[in-house]
């Protein structure tokens, strides 16, 4: 279990150190770990374990709900603002965004907006499209008898190997893009 563990760490910390320059990114290296762990179980969990009742999901991927993945979208964006605002301070923090004309602070702004969204819901559309196409295959499995079912088993099996393959990407792609959202702010333009 400690070498799993030790892994993991050495694994999230050279996303952190390959993105964000310098001795700066060991001061990530607990909430890059925290971040990457948290969304891999959540993506995995809705494979093995969905409760649903008259058509209420009870127990899902916590990640198949877009407030989940959205707070962790805006929590690394605020995280990168006060990164870039304690390194360069407030002046020259916001003066990044007026580069390199004054005049380019609106699409500064609607890119901030934009990172925000994107990292939230790419995360969001594919584990919740995911359960969605294994809640299908589900019932189509029960629909018409045998023959279905020999049908849809494999399908399920199948999908269920690429939807673990699916989570870990994700959660290794969210913890990346984390961390170049970070960097960006670090460096004055």
């Amino acid at each position: 279990g400690q070498n799993v563990l030790e892994w993991i760490i050495d694994f999230t910390n050279g996303i952190l150190k390959g993105q964000i320059p310098g001795n700066e990114a060991s001061a990530f290296g607990l909430y890059g770990f925290t971040l990457f762990l948290f969304l891999f179980v959540s993506n995995e969990l809705g494979l093995f374990i969905q409760i649903a009742v008259g058509g209420k999901d009870y127990v899902k991927s916590p990640t198949s709900d877009p407030m989940i993945t959205l707070t962790f979208s805006l929590a690394t964006i605020m995280l990168a603002q006060f990164a870039g605002v304690a390194k360069l301070g407030y002046k020259q923090h916001f003066r990044n965004y007026l580069k390199p004309f004054v005049f380019w602070l609106p699409i500064s702004i609607f890119e901030e907006f934009t990172n925000f969204l994107t990292l939230g819901l790419r995360i969001f559309g594919v584990i919740y499209s995911g359960e969605m196409l294994l809640k299908i295959i589900g019932q189509m499995a029960f629909s018409h008898g045998i023959a279905t079912l020999i049908v849809s088993v494999p399908i399920e099996m199948i999908w269920q190997g690429f939807s673990l393959f699916l989570g870990a990407i994700q959660a290794y792609v969210f913890l990346t893009l984390s961390s170049v959202y970070i960097s960006r702010k670090l460096e004055a333009e």
